[in-house]
């Protein structure tokens, strides 16, 4: 296990449709005004979501209105959704306009706690896998296992945003039983709760960047982990650094997590070029070469999966690089936004092609990716 600094900047967005169409939120104050009023006319336009109970509603829900220092404003059901907010069950923020399949749907969702539901089983229901699809990406702007898979996160994403202790997670994380919250928690961090407070951890913790939120993990010797709460092998990521370390995992805080906030703030205000928080990246012998390369890319600059092979030596290996910069799991830091095809296209990136076009954008100083951090969505 090796630890080491690195310098780079970094930015973010809230996640667009598009790169050139961001979801504009009206003013705060005005969003505001209308959450307290319970202004039905604003349905649709934002959701609100308030933190201390984990929960998003339409802004015409009738329940009960908490102070607005606690409540979050965002432009879309997966934003809210992969910050960690489940929906209301008194407004029903995702079944308003919904036809009964999908408010079945949603409901066996919620029942099985974002258990994987597979086509299998919606044949079963009597629905298309392609028509479940559909519906999912027009209405809440991802697929159906995606929603799947931020419901499974969700209570996860809740305790690492707020850094509960853990006796306080069970009731505040919706869970009606400790023997249910346990069993949830042993099955994302590796070991019940009441086994992470002793000998060392991995703390995790929530970041809000303008490019949506994201997990940060670290142990006491450097930062293990960095990903978009919307990534897709996000879980498989949580399950590979469980297996790596040998240690669990638990929500909380760290001055290696306090310096990374500070040192991302300065990146994606372009008043950092390079990041000193040290890192942690245990993988295979081949993947920590392909790590370090990637270390080595100067700011602003790019390098092709061809580049990177025939620096180690290995000029047939292209395809094998991807695959190792597909599996890091400090993204920014590490900066695998930088490798790009040989034909000078984007090519893949975990975080979405939009992300990285914009990281890309912001670093070579172009407006466009400027214009895209300063006018994204705030919650």
């Amino acid at each position: 296990m090796c630890a080491k600094p690195y310098t780079a900047p970094m930015q973010t967005i809230t996640q667009p449709a598009t790169l050139t169409a961001l979801p504009l939120l009206p003013p705060r104050a005005e969003m505001e005004r209308a959450f307290l009023a319970s202004d039905a006319t604003y349905n649709g336009l934002f959701f609100t979501a308030v933190r201390t109970t984990g929960i998003f509603c339409l802004p015409a829900c009738p329940a009960r209105k908490p102070l607005p220092k606690n409540v979050e404003f965002f432009a879309t059901v997966k934003d809210a959704v992969f910050a960690g907010y489940r929906p209301c069950k008194r407004c029903r923020p995702t079944e308003s306009s919904a036809p009964d399949w999908v408010r079945g749907l949603l409901e066996a969702v919620d029942q099985n706690g974002g258990a994987r539901i597979r086509e299998s089983s919606l044949r079963e229901m009597g629905l298309e896998a392609a028509r479940v699809r559909r519906y999912f990406l027009r209405e809440f702007g991802m697929t159906f296992q995606a929603y799947c898979r931020a419901r499974r996160l969700g209570q996860a994403f809740v305790s690492i945003r707020d850094g509960a202790a853990i006796d306080d997670a069970v009731f505040d994380s919706g869970f009606d039983s400790h023997s249910g919250f346990r069993t949830a928690f042993a099955r994302l961090f590796g070991k019940p709760p009441g086994q992470v407070e002793a000998g060392d951890c991995i703390r995790l913790a929530w970041i809000e960047t303008p490019m949506g939120p994201m997990v940060a993990g670290a142990t006491s010797d450097g930062i293990c982990l960095l990903e978009f709460s919307d990534r897709r092998m996000l879980e498989a990521q949580f399950d590979r650094i469980r297996r790596r370390f040998a240690i669990p995992m638990v929500p909380g805080d760290s001055d290696l997590l306090q310096q990374l906030r500070v040192e991302l703030a300065e990146y994606f205000a372009g008043a950092r070029r390079e990041f000193t928080v040290p890192l942690v990246y245990p993988g295979t012998e081949f993947e920590q070469r392909v790590w370090n390369q990637l270390l080595a890319i100067p700011y602003s600059e790019t390098r092709s999966y061809q580049d990177l092979a025939r620096t180690l030596g290995q000029p047939g290996a292209s395809r094998a690089v991807g695959r190792a910069n597909g599996m890091n799991r400090i993204a920014i830091l590490i900066p695998c936004h930088r490798v790009v095809n040989q034909n000078g296209e984007l090519g893949g990136y975990g975080g979405g092609l939009w992300r990285k076009r914009i990281l890309l954008d912001l670093e070579k100083g172009k407006k466009e990716g400027r214009s895209l951090i300063s006018t994204a969505p705030q919650s």
